[in-house]
C-alpha cells in the first residue's frame, strides 16, 4: 500500500499530488481495475489477441507515414 507523509512545510495539495503519484506509479489501482470482474482465461487471450493486433496495425500505420 503506497504511503506518503508529510514534509516541513509542505502543504495538503502538495502532499495529494505526490500521493497520487505514488498510487499510479505503484499500479494499485489499475490492479483493482483489472481484478472488478472475472475475465475466463480464453477471454483474456482473446482481448490480448485483439490488442497484438491493433499494435500491429498502429506499427504499420507509422511505419508507412514515415517512408512516405
Amino acid at each position: 500500500m503506497p504511503k506518503v507523509e508529510l514534509r516541513d512545510g509542505e502543504s495538503q495539495e502538495k502532499l495529494l499530488r505526490r500521493f497520487r503519484k505514488v498510487v499510479t506509479r505503484s499500479g494499485v489501482l489499475s490492479e483493482v481495475r483489472k481484478r472488478r470482474w472475472f475475465v475466463s482465461k480464453n477471454e483474456q487471450r482473446r482481448m490480448e489477441e485483439k490488442k497484438a493486433i491493433r499494435r500491429y496495425k498502429k506499427r504499420a500505420r507509422k511505419q508507412r507515414e514515415y517512408h512516405n
